[in-house]
Order: C-alpha cells, then structure tokens, then sequence
C-alpha cells in the first residue's frame, strides 16, 4: 500500500525524505551530528526500496541551482584568497592531491568501479557535491542504461559509507587527537592568538558575546580638563569617540579643537577595552538617561575596495583620515557566512561583510568608502541568475582528453564555474545581479537536499550489494582518506607554513569542508580564532573538490 502511494506520487518520497533527513541529522551524539544532507541520503536509500522515483529532470534542475548559488557566493571570496592567503589555500591543495593519489591507489588495490571511487573522495572530502559532478560524468561515458544507473548508484552508497566515518574522524583529529600531537592546549593557544590580534581579556566565548565588544558611557570630566577631543581620542588609537559634550545645561557642539572643562557631562562610545582603560583618565562615571546610545546605526556592509584587501582593522583605522573615521566602528566580521573576530589584528578580506555601528551618518560616510551597503531587500534578480544557469550550462558541454583521460565538466562543473564568475562580478558592480543571502541559502540548501534524494531513491535498491561486496573496507578507506590528507596538512602547515595552532587546525576542518569539525574545534577552542583558518581553505576546497568529480571518473576508469 504505502510502497505504491510512493511509486504513484514520487514527491512524497521526496518531502518524507528532506522531513525524515534533516529529523534525523539534527541529533547529536557529542561533537558528532550528521545535518541534514546525510541524512536525506539515508531516508532516500530506504524509501528508494520501494521503487519510488523521481524525474531525472527535476535532479539536473535542483543541482544546477545548488551549484551555480554555490559558486555564487563563494566566489568574491575564492577570488580575494588566492593571492594573501596562499599559505592557507596550500592546504587544500595538499587536500585534494592526497585524497586523488589515495583513491587511485583503492582502485588499483581493490579493483573498484568509477562510482564507488567517486563515492568514496566525496564522503571522505565530505563534499556532497562531488556526487553531482561525478554523476554527469558517468553519465556521458557512454555506457548503458543499466550500468549508469549502477554506477551512479555506487557513489550514493560509498559517499554515505565514507562520510559518516570521516565525519567522525575529521571532528576527532582537529579538535582532540591534533592538539596532542603538537603538545598544544588548544584553549590557552587561542586565548594567546586572541590576545594577539588585539583581543583583551581572559574571557570564554560566552562571555565575549554577553559583553558587548561596543559599549557607551557618561562621564563628568575631572582629569581630561583642558583636553581637546581630537587629544583624547587620538590617545586611544581612535577607539573612542567623544559623541555628545554638556556644559551648564547646554549641548555643545561636537568639534575636533573643543577643550573638555572641569564638570563637562560627556557621552563617550567605542570599544570596550579603550572604553575601560580611558575612564581613570576622564573622570567619574555617572548615570543620565536623557543622553543617546552609540549604536545609532547599525549597518551591514560588503568590502569592495581592492587596497584594504588584507589590512588588518587596524591599520584600517590607522591609514583612514581621523575626520573620515571618526565615530565608525566594525562589530562584527563576516566571510563565507561564518563570524570571525572583529579585533584589531583581524584581515579583511575583500568580499567581507563588515557590520558598522555608529551615529547615522558616521556609519553612512565609512559605508561609502569601505564597499555598499547590502540592500535590505528579498528580490532576487531572475535575469542574471538565468543567464549565469545557462552560461554554465554551455561552459558545461566543454570537455577533452588530458593524457588520454576523457574529461567532461557537465552542468554542475559549468554552473559552479559560472556561478563563480557571476558572484565575482556582483561583488564588483553591485547595482546588478541582486541574490540575497537567504535565497542564495534557500538555494543551496533545498537544490542539494533534493538532488541529494533523488538519487537516493535511485540508488535505493543497489545500495545493499556493494555493502555487502566491500563490508568493512569501506568505512576504513574513509578513515584514511581523512587521516592522510590531514596528518600531512598539519605537518606542513606546523613546521613550514608556521601557522598558529587554533588557525591551522581550523583550516584542516576548512580543507574537508566540515561544519562540525569547525564547530566542536570552536568549542574546543574557547573562541572563534579557528574560523579565520577554516574560511579561507573552505572558500578553496568548496570549489575546487566538485571539480574533482569528473577527474576522478576518468583516472578511475583508465586505471580500475
């Protein structure tokens, strides 16, 4: 009965598996949880059991959209990474090149299938969009009907195999077994790097973010008589600025040249450190209700121009004109939609959204000088998202043979190129091409989601012979594929790179593009120092591993 109510009307299968999946990958067993996508996998492979199916059309359709809003919003940052952050993109070179030599050598050794060896890179690089491309791959090797649909079966079934275990094995070695071998406490290496980057105090995480880093006070002057504003703020490195003066019962004027007098009533906003370390000197803090607050705008803004590329935030602050930056603060910083530390010491990116706080038009003068204001709007731009979808499909049917390997982009390949180039052009000409965040992640997430269970469905029935064919051998490649890449990563990355323990084993989580490897290492961590490794190497290695799909189909089936 229920098997031919999914076979008759496959969209149930389809919605019973991303409602079931993303069910079941909420759960968490520690620092483990296996999200939504695997767990879609899963429920798919059962119910594919059935005989439910859905239309190969609808699967091309829903990848197209995940890859091309992959590359999309990837892309500013994929670009602005290849040069300043070699050190860390080398890593995920490391990645990719151990992870094909380890998966030709299986094939060769256990005479694996194209499929089963494109299953086995795309759950140990836990990168599910290795199955797509990989997918199309197969598909024009010209085989029939059978045997494709065999094949393509195999990745599923190897992918969801390897991924659980490397999963648990990449969350592991970054944030427990890592630190032991460079004999680090992980905390007390953060809480150094922290420090570093300009960060005060020997506060956890929780703590941070229950302080605000931008704060506001009132003070009566007492030892800051006779100081002009410009002074007292230039004392502080501009960390602080005197937003409001009373005097006698009467607002002044805020100017650079104004000399504070004995019983003044100040308003001073700006970073919490400066804010601390200036009150001896200014005077005695006092209550009044009636002054404002600092945050009287709070703005999200994209970092466009070319020279700040790299800077710290303070040489930021440093090299801006004291007029110009006066009164505008960056809260918060955020790269490929994870927050890293608003400190000092922190690079920017071009690409970065920087969050500005500040009276209105301090905030509207730094916006028009950092980048543009991301608009609040929900409107997508179905022009340029259709003309980038069909670019790549065209860059798509491109393909050759290298060294007698045939190989072919297909559509993922194509869009994720596209989508590369058309995010890149967004971020330089942000007048055209409006995808907002949340449908740019609707995207991703419901394109991958359903192109992640049509194919489980589809591999549904051939799922149980290869576990049965390969048994334990699977799972245990996947631990090595994770192992391998890794144990080198951290070895170049300690000893030559000379990276600082919480960013290197960041940019590991980074490189095998594992959210709860960057998660339990945060945990681990104390802070979110380890996310400004991790942003890099994911920006590299979520582009570059689903062009390994193709790769691998041809050297898999010239070699097994």
């Amino acid at each position: 009965m229920i098997a031919e109510l999914l076979r008759s009307q496959p969209e149930i299968a389809l919605f019973a598996s991303l409602a079931l999946g993303y069910f079941i990958g909420s759960f968490r067993l520690g620092p483990i949880q296996l999200g939504g996508v695997c767990g879609t996998l899963i429920v798919a492979l059962l119910l594919g059991q059935t005989g439910a199916r859905l239309s190969p059309d609808l699967k091309n359709i829903a990848f197209a959209l995940f890859i091309f809003a992959l590359g999309f919003t990837g892309g500013p940052q994929f670009f602005a990474n290849i040069g300043r952050g070699w050190r860390y993109g080398l890593l995920s070179i490391v990645e990719i090149v151990a992870v094909l030599v380890l998966v030709m050598i299986v094939v060769v050794v256990m005479r694996l299938d194209v499929g089963t060896a494109a299953g086995l890179l795309a759950g140990a690089a836990t990168e599910s969009a290795v199955i797509g491309t990989a997918s199309e791959a197969i598909g024009k090797l010209g085989l029939g009907d059978a045997e494709t649909v065999r094949l393509q079966a195999n990745i599923v079934t190897a992918y969801s195999v390897s991924y659980l275990f490397g999963l648990i094995t990449i969350v592991l070695l970054t944030s427990q077994f890592a630190p032991l071998l460079l004999r680090v406490n992980l905390r007390d290496e953060a809480e150094r790097v922290w420090r570093t980057l300009g960060g005060g105090g020997a506060l956890e995480e929780g703590q941070r973010m229950g302080a605000p880093a931008l704060v506001s006070r009132v003070f009566r002057v007492d030892a800051a008589m006779g100081l002009s504003i410009a002074a007292l703020e230039q004392r502080y490195g501009g960390n602080l600025t005197v937003e409001q003066v009373e005097r006698d019962g009467a607002d002044l004027q805020i100017e650079p040249q104004l000399i504070l007098a004995a019983g003044d009533i100040a308003l001073v906003a700006g970073r919490r450190e400066a804010i601390v370390e200036a009150a001896p000197a200014i005077g005695t803090e006092v209550t009044d209700n009636h002054f404002g607050s600092l945050v009287g705008e709070r703005v999200d803004v994209v970092l466009t121009r070319g020279d700040v590329h790299g800077m710290t935030v303070a040489q930021l602050r440093e090299q801006a004109d004291p007029q110009q930056g006066r009164g505008v603060y960056i809260a918060a910083v955020t790269r490929l939609e994870s927050t890293i530390p608003a400190l000092p010491g922190t690079e920017l990116n071009r690409g970065d959204v920087l969050t500005l706080v500040g009276a209105k038009a301090d905030v509207a003068r730094g916006a028009s000088r950092l980048g543009y204001v991301l608009p609040p709007t929900q409107k997508t731009d179905f022009v340029y998202l259709g003309l980038g979808v069909l670019l790549g499909m065209a860059i798509g049917r491109l393909g050759g043979r290298v060294g007698g390997v045939s190989i072919a982009l297909g559509t993922g390949g194509g869009c994720l190129l596209s989508g590369l180039l058309f995010g890149w052009i967004r971020s330089r000409h942000p007048l055209i091409g409006s995808l907002p965040s949340a449908a740019a992640q609707i995207l991703k997430d419901f394109g991958l989601a359903t192109f992640i269970a049509a194919v489980g469905l589809s591999a549904g029935p051939d799922a149980i012979k290869l576990v049965r064919e390969y048994g334990v051998a699977l799972p245990f490649v996947g631990v090595l594929m994770v192992l391998v890449p890794g144990l080198l990563s951290l070895w170049i990355g300690r000893m030559f790179l000379k990276l600082d323990a919480p960013m290197l084993l960041g940019a590991i989580a980074g490189q095998q593009c594992s959210t709860p490897a960057i998660s339990a290492l945060v945990g681990v961590a104390g802070n979110s120092t380890p996310v400004i490794g991790y942003t890099i190497t994911y920006a590299v290695s979520n582009i570059l591993l689903p062009l390994m799909g193709p790769v691998v189909v041809g050297l898999a089936g010239k070699l097994g």
